[in-house]
């Protein structure tokens, strides 16, 4: 039986994707979970995999435009099955009968057409490659020439895969010459200056966060974390543990667990209504070459450190290889955000909605500190809370904050 394929809600509060690439042409079989194709929002380049297997039968939208969540884009068919019947499957969804002519890149298509036509590779401006996210950054990573490759995707864009052939020397075939590219540089640069056009993801991080900072009433608390006895404790849990913990996760879990002792902070924004959360899941922001991910530890105040651990470390791992899979990345309660590892002393973060809190850690460094009428030296660590003024106030935020600090400070706690 045929099944149609819809856009995914890719994150939880998109309503539409940008479809970057089909990794599966009409008449190729596809399995349950292979990659189907690469879809980018502002957070990720993540591969779609199929939930269905079957032969590719109807590609529905061209790749290089903006879907609606929800929208049909393809249809998966049994082996063998007739046309009728996908005909029929596209006439009960409401898809259009007739094919449409291709759709220029921006605009999000709400009623695509059954069969549209292949986006001509004409479209690119002089000197540019179609390619995928993935296909560049492997590109770099192998050193291999993207002009000198022919792509074996939708309208000659180069995937993956044809990198990977072209480093194994198996794809001889779609080695061309170079191309001559103009030599003229932008009357407004200068020498030693270059213009980097901006990638999409990075235009909707541009637009999400300047709206987030010019309408969310952000507010900000910092507190000072004295880390001698968490750093102990790690030493001695990592001297005999077969995964080694780091002051990232035991920062997480405080933080897990301090949602849920103050259980208004762990909220959401929703229009005219505040979601709180039952459950503490984290967003770990994570840095990449295309853009700063933020895959979600679920329900962290139930989970041990050593399996929250081993989950922080598989999202980094991934993240780097444009792995992580849309349904990690959607959702999330809050967000910590550390620029400790860089050396940074504190910094604030900008809000990511609907989410009500971020919080950002900064290093862990000797400093002098008063005990008891005493001056001496303590590790301390500058941590600064960012919060959504419509859904948390001040003595929320501040009961929050202590807790998290009184977590930090008796690392034991962070372990039951």
């Amino acid at each position: 039986m045929a099944t149609l394929v819809k856009m995914p809600a890719i994150v939880a509060d998109a309503d539409s994707a940008f479809l970057a690439a089909w990794l599966k042409s009409v008449g190729q079989t596809v399995g349950i979970g292979e990659p189907l194709a690469e879809v980018e929002t502002e957070k990720a380049t993540v591969e779609m995999e199929a939930d269905a297997a079957g032969v590719v039968a109807r590609l529905l939208v061209d790749p290089g435009i903006n879907v609606e969540v929800g929208t049909p884009i393809a249809v998966i068919a049994s082996e063998g099955e007739g046309e009728a019947a996908i005909d029929a499957l596209l006439a009960a969804a409401g898809a259009a009968p007739e094919p449409a002519p291709a759709s220029a890149p921006g605009p999000v298509a709400s009623a695509p057409a059954p069969q549209a036509p292949s986006i001509p590779v004409d479209r690119a401006p002089a000197g540019r490659v179609f390619s995928s996210p993935l296909a560049r950054r492997l590109a770099r990573e192998l050193e291999v020439d993207l002009s000198l490759l022919v792509g074996t995707g939708p309208s000659g864009r180069i995937l993956r895969q044809d990198v990977e052939a072209a480093a194994a020397g198996t794809a001889p075939e779609t080695v061309l010459p170079a191309p001559e590219r103009p030599a003229v540089e932008p009357d407004t640069l200068t020498e030693g200056t270059e213009r980097i056009e901006l990638t999409r993801m990075r235009q909707v991080i541009a637009r999400r966060l300047t709206e987030s900072k010019t309408t969310v009433p952000h507010f900000y608390l910092t507190v000072d974390v004295r880390m001698d006895e968490l750093l102990g404790l790690r030493k001695q849990i990592n001297a005999g543990a077969p995964r080694k913990i780091t002051v990232n996760d035991l920062v997480v879990r405080a933080m897990a667990l301090a949602l849920s002792e103050v259980p208004e902070a762990n909220a959401t924004w929703d229009g005219d209504a505040i979601i709180r959360h039952r459950h503490a899941d984290i967003s770990v922001a994570i840095a990449t070459e295309t853009g700063l991910l933020t895959p979600i530890a679920r329900h962290v105040e139930s989970t041990s450190i050593t399996e929250l651990s081993a989950t922080i470390a598989d999202y980094a791992l991934r993240a780097q290889t444009g792995k992580i899979r849309p349904e990690e990345l959607a959702g999330g309660t809050f967000t910590v955000s550390n620029l400790g590892m860089f050396g940074t002393k504190e910094f604030s973060a900008i809000l990511n909605p609907p989410q009500a809190g971020i919080l950002a850690v900064g290093a862990a460094e000797p400093r002098p500190v008063v005990t008891d009428g005493e001056l001496s030296v303590a590790t301390v660590m500058t941590c600064t809370l960012s919060a959504d003024h419509r859904v948390i106030d001040g003595a929320v935020a501040a009961r929050l904050m202590g807790v998290f600090k009184e977590r930090i400070e008796h690392p034991l706690s962070i372990l039951l």
